[in-house]
């Protein structure tokens, strides 16, 4: 839960605002008078830097607070790795995949848990009142900086008018093995030709992430609406490097300039790329299931794309 925040609302959680009371009040038609209603489940799509995490927390704001004093849960991605222990074991076990060194990439998370929380959070106005869940918690300055789940997460209870899942690859699908040989061959727009092998990917390393992102299709089923922060079209990829820069700059002006040196932040982004040239279109078209067939996002109709500039102003949006 949020308390409210006094300062002027961004443009883009005006948008998303709006996008979300009106998605509540189509889902809530769905219902019969005297029936419990289950909380609105909302995904929130944006990378690195782009302001998702901060605009999430004003959404949640500005929806708590009158005239709409709803009660909004929001659950990040991040909050759902593997604890520390099973990011080393995966490491280990995948040492050719550079992908899966370090927290990040689908496969890195706890897909059973994270299925578990998002039923218990779809049904959490059935139990009645005061119903509990739990939302684990994620510690990324533990372990050096690796990371840890802590044993303390965060109560939510009943009743939940509005759920937001937050994360930088919520919503992605897996593609063809035909479609990752030709995003392969393809110069990526905005960094260039041969960005890949330049940057020491291999390709069977994203056709093993393409494999493990299929799991996490339980999760995006639990969704009714969805909401993408994304760069403009112009710059897809590149805001995402001056982004990130730009936070952990801030972090270290504030700590006494403990963090990652330049160099380090653009490896950092540089393994979260494939995702985005690989799998990030699945938000609005949709791609595999398990089965190996097509299948459109569940949310497809009820989406809503906010794209910003550099300095994260909206130059415009669309409904998809």
């Amino acid at each position: 839960m949020s308390k409210p925040n006094s300062d002027p609302e961004p443009p883009a959680v005006e948008l998303m605002r709006q996008h979300v009371l009106s998605q509540l009040s189509q889902f809530r038609s769905r219902f019969a008078p005297g029936q419990r209603v289950p909380p609105l489940m909302v995904g929130v799509q944006g990378p690195q830097g782009s302001g998702k995490t901060y605009l999430t927390s004003r959404l949640c704001d500005t929806l708590a607070a009158p005239p709409h004093s709803l009660s909004v849960a929001v659950l990040s991605i991040d909050d759902l790795y593997l604890p520390h222990d099973g990011l080393v074991a995966l490491a280990n076990a995948n040492p050719d995949n550079g992908l899966l060194r370090g927290r990040g990439q689908p496969g890195t998370h706890d897909v059973p848990l994270g299925s578990d929380i998002l039923r218990r959070l779809k049904r959490i106005n059935d139990e009645g009142a005061g119903a509990e869940v739990v939302l684990p918690r994620f510690d990324k300055s533990l372990h050096g900086g690796e990371g840890d789940r802590v044993p303390k997460g965060t109560a939510v209870h009943a009743p939940l008018d509005v759920v937001i899942f937050e994360g930088w690859c919520t919503g992605f699908y897996p593609v063809s093995t035909e479609e990752i040989e030709r995003r392969w061959a393809a110069t990526v727009p905005d960094l260039g030709t041969d960005f890949f092998r330049a940057r020491g990917f291999r390709k069977e390393n994203v056709v093993d992430v393409n494999a493990r992102l299929g799991a996490y299709i339980e999760w995006w089923e639990h969704f009714d609406a969805f909401i993408q922060i994304k760069p403009e079209t112009s710059h897809p990829y590149s805001h995402v490097y001056k982004w990130r820069l730009q936070q952990e700059h801030h972090m270290k002006s504030l700590n006494g300039g403990r963090g990652m040196s330049d160099e380090q932040v653009e490896a950092f982004v540089d393994r979260y790329i494939p995702g985005y040239v690989f799998f990030g279109d699945g938000i609005t078209q949709g791609g595999l299931d398990a089965s190996g067939t097509y299948r459109r996002p569940p949310w497809a109709g009820r989406g809503l794309v906010v794209e910003v500039n550099a300095d994260r102003e909206v130059v415009r949006s669309s409904t998809f």
